[in-house]
């Protein structure tokens, strides 16, 4: 009998709240198989109020609403990571090391903000990884930004302390690389427009193939096909249960990990159902580690029959080299395992 694909749901409320040793025991443990087997997770019991997530959706209608010349004047360098992104002009494939001639580029239209940092010593880090916001003149923009950033980071951070229980792992062993965090909130729209009838393109891509660069992302969703999932050599639709929040792992724990947990190749297919353009919208919360803290196995996951599967590094340069992908259309060289993976997809 074939069993469907599901994505794991896991709550986590034992560890918002005050939940007994036995009960986070439980947690650890489901969290630890879930990405072990898929390495994305539905994530409830999270302690975010749905108030926060509709002033969320608020600000993206209050600013993708505009017209694309209004919406360019926000535009900014592709290795700051901020601002305006128009439609198609990545392609997130060449973050994950493949070449992309044939491919479409993305179809979708995002907007960045991040940790901005003042006092980081490293300046060309702090220029880079750490700079300052731009905020779009839009009423409520900002407010409701802020409050779903922080919001999502606190659970960002709740999951990495699940992390280091599930794992084995003693308290602060990946907390410590985070700091002072790389923490980036894309904010993404696919930029069809709703209600227009269409024949699927298989070559019409919202979001290509790609693994998330982190430690975790917490992504909120629209709940409108479109995201898939990789696994069993196969790609599967996956759509935010009612409540919950997307978790999914990035290449910095499976560094960590020494692939014990995989980074899932994931992308966006346009939101098309029977045959209607629907809208989609997301929101992506990227913790990232301190920029330049040094990633690579853990001690506890190379041994004589695991040898280390990656090199040291730190996160600037792994992130530098990911984003020039996708950002500034430059493939990705130090991205072979994962190229890998993608172009296995294609077989």
């Amino acid at each position: 009998m074939i069993v469907p694909f599901t994505v794991p749901t896991v709550d986590i409320s034992a560890y918002v709240g005050h939940g007994s040793p036995d009960e986070r025991a439980a947690v650890a443990s489901a969290l630890d198989d879930a990405c072990r087997r898929v390495g994305f997770v539905q994530i409830v019991g999270h302690g975010i109020d749905p108030a926060v997530a509709d002033g969320l959706a608020d600000a993206l209608d209050g600013l993708f609403q505009l017209p694309l010349e209004t919406k360019t004047q926000w535009k900014r360098p592709a290795h700051e990571n901020r601002g305006y992104t128009a439609p198609k002009s990545e392609s997130l494939a060449l973050s994950a090391g493949v070449q992309s001639e044939t491919r479409m580029k993305d179809f979708f239209e995002a907007f960045n903000v991040g940790s901005a940092v003042s006092d980081h010593p490293d300046a060309a880090l702090l220029a880079d990884h750490y700079a300052e916001n731009t905020w779009p003149d839009v009423a409520g923009f900002r407010d409701g930004v802020d409050a779903w950033r922080a919001e999502a980071g606190r659970v960002a951070r709740t999951l990495v302390r699940i992390f280091e229980d599930a794992l084995g792992l003693a308290e602060g062993t990946i907390s410590r690389l985070a700091g002072r965090p790389i923490e980036v909130l894309r904010m993404n729209n696919y930029a069809l427009d709703p209600g227009i009838r269409v024949e699927l393109d298989e070559d019409l891509v919202g979001m290509g193939e790609h693994t998330d660069f982190g430690i975790v992302t917490v992504l909120w969703a629209d709940r409108v096909a479109g995201l898939q999932v990789l696994h069993g050599g196969q790609w599967h639709d996956v759509v935010r249960a009612d409540g919950a929040l997307l978790v999914n792992l990035g290449d910095l724990t499976t560094r960590l990990t020494n692939e014990q947990w995989l980074s899932t190749l994931h992308r966006v297919k346009p939101p098309i159902v029977d045959g209607t353009i629907r809208r989609r919208r997301s929101a992506a919360f990227f913790f990232d580690g301190d920029a330049d803290a040094v990633v690579g196995p853990l001690p506890q996951f190379v041994d004589a029959d695991h040898p280390a599967l990656y090199a040291p590094v730190t996160v600037d340069e792994h992130v530098r080299a990911k984003l020039a992908g996708s950002r500034a259309g430059v493939l990705n060289p130090a991205a072979a395992r994962e190229a890998d993976r993608v172009l296995a997809a294609e077989v």
